[in-house]
């Protein structure tokens, strides 16, 4: 076994987001710490639609991404009004959904948290602790691990994929069911049907990481070509350059398009990093 898997790893973190050229605000939230990452994809509006919600969509996943990092940054953040335990025992559902339920608090009084339409986002995280990589993928975002045998553990959340029916009414009535696909809006369980994970750096080493939008993950999901291809973009040239070309490709594609043409896209691409010993 590696010495520095038994050492404190923390991740040295490149980020990126662009907004979409057809959007007036990015609906993209990232931010990154020593220990973890998180990368939220809002939803965008359907234009007209009502939504019960005073709020945009920029607002959602701002309020839900501060509310995030704030439990992974406080050891003493309760994972629940009623629980004495703490985020830093707290799996990333349980912080996931009480953050959730937080930013639910934050607009009851004044929005219809009962509209199916209610603002949403998907959700990626990754953070390190006690010699661990734990993982959280919940709808249309993916964590990607470059393993230090140089094989590929890609997550994502692929349920929105496979509706039969991608009108608005069935997508609104699809949204938080067992039936449909599950995303951060008005129901704190959602976090509860994530996709998640944790690796065992000690037995599962890791070199690297990305956490992507599905904006910043199209080279793959819509042009085809491979993870690896997506990873050894970021460690020569950076999240930037990833989705520079991703906006090159997406602007000449031919043909009918899966989703649309332009999004807001997110990457960061963390190294794990041992201390010098």
């Amino acid at each position: 076994m590696d010495p520095t898997t038994s050492l404190p790893i923390s991740l040295e973190t490149q980020i990126y987001t662009e907004t979409s050229p057809t959007h007036e605000h990015n609906e993209d939230f990232v931010l990154a710490g020593d220990d973890f990452v998180i990368v939220l994809d809002g939803a965008t509006p359907v234009p007209g639609l009502e939504t019960g919600c005073l709020h945009d969509v920029p607002w959602l996943v701002r309020t839900l991404g501060l509310r995030l990092a704030a439990a992974l940054t406080s050891p003493t953040s309760p994972t629940s009004a009623s629980s004495a335990s703490s985020a830093s025992s707290a799996s990333l559902a349980e912080i996931l959904e009480v953050a959730i339920a937080e930013v639910c608090e934050a607009h009851a009084q004044t929005c219809d948290l009962t509209n199916p339409s209610s603002p949403s986002s998907t959700v990626a995280l990754l953070r390190v602790r006690d010699g661990r990589a734990d993982y959280l993928a919940l709808a249309d975002s993916s964590v990607v691990f470059e393993m230090a045998d140089d094989s590929l553990l890609a997550i994502t959340d692929d349920r929105l994929d496979h509706l039969g029916d991608y009108s608005v009414p069935a997508v609104a009535e699809a949204r938080n069911t067992a039936a449909g696909f599950w995303v951060a809006s008005t129901v704190p369980e959602a976090a509860r049907h994530a996709v998640t994970g944790s690796l065992d750096l000690a037995t599962q080493p890791v070199r690297a990481a990305a956490v992507l939008s599905d904006g910043a993950a199209t080279l793959v999901e819509r042009h085809g070509r491979g993870w690896a291809e997506l990873l050894s973009i970021l460690e020569s040239s950076g999240p930037a350059e990833l989705v520079r070309r991703t906006r090159d490709l997406d602007e000449t594609a031919t043909g009918r398009l899966s989703g649309k043409r332009h999004d807001d896209a997110t990457a960061a691409w963390c190294r794990f990093t041992t201390p010098a010993v």
